[in-house]
């Protein structure tokens, strides 16, 4: 099929690659020229496992290109995808003026019968202001159908070539004739097309992100109660979630969620719920978790310093706001760190793929090192804020030998407790025991 993917961020560049591998003929547009230029000649501009080789490849045989061109884009293509920016407004809301802008271009643009793709996660009725906009453009026949993404940044490549479902928003039996064969090759180990309409599509995505974040924050609330009764959260994660009714994705303890959808996709909910007369307490309540979980990290440190941080040097390890990927939008990595600057500590950062991307926000007393080790020289303490795999099993004698007070605060629970007593390092983490030799 002939497809063309409207915005190349994060979602527009794996869907758009992901669909050419199936054989389809993808062009992308985006404005930017200068990125088109740099992807045209082959250039990766994210960091996604496993997307660069599915890149290069369908560059190489003609499947995938690429142009700032919104007419060429749309001129020979019958599916569009919308993958642009909804950015949070200063209200909370989702910001719809780049979807509805190109909506709006896209009439005049059409010769013949198009459907129109809703891939970016939006507020429920974005479908119906986009049919206006292009409506009032062209008499062409078109459908526009909302179709979520469920990409896991880090896991975004198998997220999208074997999804666990996908969620197709459509009144229109002809959409659902030319989707349903769009996506086949995709789901044929079984997994469900699930077809439903537009309104429900359109919250399904909100449903799900702000579900796994009251997860995620539910186990932060049980993660502090347990440092306050002496139960350890460990066990506790493990009790719970070996219950199929639970089970044991996102029960993980930490520093709060980040990213570009959780933060974003819960605050527009709340939103969009007061719109329409409803007050979403849950999910109020969750906001204010994962702020207050935030600081979690930087109360311990500053309780152990005397509440005096000012002259100390803090190495941290992983600035994105997960691992795998070089994202740093809500990451709480930026947030303590800035909090440390503000303190008048000094900094020593390493991340493996998120540097160049931190450079571009944080300032001040801070230096970005070339490796982990590095980062440890002539630090008071470790800070790890991100649970990348090569922080797992690190040299601990070379923590023990730069750390000049060896103590290390672990925002992502990657150490043994009993390991970190058989060290004899000063070791805080969360919702666990403190070992202070």
């Amino acid at each position: 099929m002939n497809i063309c993917v409207i915005g190349t961020g994060y979602v527009g560049l794996v869907t758009g690659t992901c669909l050419a591998e199936t054989g389809n003929q993808v062009i992308c547009v985006d404005i930017d020229k200068e990125k088109v230029r740099r992807m045209q000649q082959g250039e990766v501009p994210i960091y996604e496992p496993h997307l660069d080789v599915l890149f290069e490849r369908n560059i190489r045989q003609g499947r995938l290109t690429f142009t700032t061109s919104l007419e060429e884009g749309v001129k020979n293509s019958q599916i569009l995808f919308l993958a642009l920016p909804t950015p949070e407004g200063e209200d909370g809301s989702a910001d719809l003026s780049y979807v509805l802008n190109v909506a709006e271009q896209l009439g005049p643009l059409f010769t013949e019968y198009k459907i129109v793709i809703d891939k970016s996660t939006v507020p429920v009725g974005t479908a119906d202001l986009v049919k206006e906009k292009i409506a009032a453009g062209t008499l062409h026949e078109f459908d526009v159908v909302s179709n979520p993404e469920f990409l896991r940044e880090g896991f975004a490549v198998d997220d999208f070539m074997k999804p666990d479902r996908i969620v197709i928003g459509t009144d229109s039996e002809k959409a659902r004739k030319i989707l349903g064969e769009l996506y086949a090759p995709y789901v044929r180990q079984g997994n469900p097309i699930i077809f439903m309409d537009v309104r429900s599509a359109e919250l399904t995505k909100y449903a799900a992100n702000a579900f796994l974040a009251t997860k995620i924050s539910f186990m932060n609330e049980i993660s502090i109660l347990c440092e306050k009764l002496g139960a350890d959260v460990d066990m506790v994660r493990y009790g719970i979630g070996t219950d199929d009714r639970i089970g044991k994705r996102f029960l993980f303890p930490g520093i709060g969620y980040g990213g570009s959808c959780f933060p974003k996709d819960v605050k527009a909910l709340i939103k969009s719920a007061k719109d329409v007369g409803y007050t979403f307490r849950i999910l109020n309540a969750v906001t204010q978790v994962n702020d207050h979980q935030r600081n979690v990290l930087i109360e311990k440190i500053k309780k152990h310093y005397q509440n005096n941080i000012h002259g100390k040097t803090f190495a941290v390890w992983g600035i994105s706001f997960k691992p795998d990927t070089d994202d740093i939008r809500e990451a709480p990595s930026i947030y303590i760190i800035k909090r440390l600057l503000e303190e008048g500590a000094s900094i020593r950062a390493f991340d493996p793929e998120a540097m160049n991307n931190a450079r571009r926000v944080l300032s001040g007393n801070i230096e970005f090192c070339d490796d982990q080790y590095a980062a440890l020289h002539g630090a008071d303490a470790l800070i790890i804020a991100t649970e990348w795999a090569v922080f797992r099993t690190p040299d601990f004698n070379k923590i023990k030998a730069e750390l000049k007070d060896q103590v290390v605060f672990d925002g992502r629970n990657i150490f043994s407790v009993d390991k970190m007593e058989e060290l004899q390092l000063i070791y805080y983490s969360i919702g666990r025991k403190t070992i202070h030799p």
